[in-house]
């Protein structure tokens, strides 16, 4: 029963472990992660609710995990790696969220998404980026939909307003 209703949902969850990990091998170790984690699991689905969502739940839940426990490692490097470094000389480390971010295309996107309080960037990231429906980005956030389109309208908006002052500032430099 497990498998006739999980695996068909295989690809959509490797897509977002891709984007996730950006790495291929890393994000083949995500999905199996959430299978495993979903099959022990699976006694406490309720049956007729969104899978989907409750599988992207569990792989966001196991990738931020992942990311913390690997904060709290100390740092592995190749001897003829570059390490950055902050201004007290510790390893700069980027959250979950900053790792995807980082792979949106446009810098000036990313720079104003960073600035949105974490709840409206979390809300606007899965909405906009991930494509995930109202329903969807409450269950993974565990709050009501009236939350989440509240989160979306706001963040969209402020985005908006900060990405028209951009523009504006491009076309004056332009006309410079």
């Amino acid at each position: 029963m497990f498998c006739e209703q999980a695996l068909p949902y295989r690809r959509q969850l490797f897509a977002a472990a891709l984007r996730m990990t950006g790495n291929h091998a890393d994000a083949e170790d995500l999905v199996q992660e959430t299978y495993a984690k979903a099959y022990a699991a699976f006694h406490r689905f309720e049956q007729g609710t969104n899978l989907r969502a409750w599988l992207f739940r569990i792989q966001t839940n196991t990738f931020v995990s992942q990311c913390r426990t690997r904060q709290r490692r100390p740092a592995e490097y190749l001897t003829d790696s570059i390490e950055v470094t902050g201004a007290r000389g510790a390893a700069v480390r980027r959250s979950a969220e900053e790792e995807a971010l980082a792979r949106l295309p446009d810098s000036d996107v990313r720079r104003a998404l960073r600035r949105l309080p974490a709840p409206m960037r979390t809300a606007v990231y899965l909405a906009d980026a991930e494509g995930y429906h109202y329903r969807e980005i409450a269950e993974v956030m565990s709050v009501p939909v009236g939350t989440v389109m509240s989160r979306l309208h706001r963040g969209r908006s402020r985005l908006r307003e900060e990405l028209a002052g951009l523009a504006g500032m491009t076309t004056r430099e332009d006309a410079r």
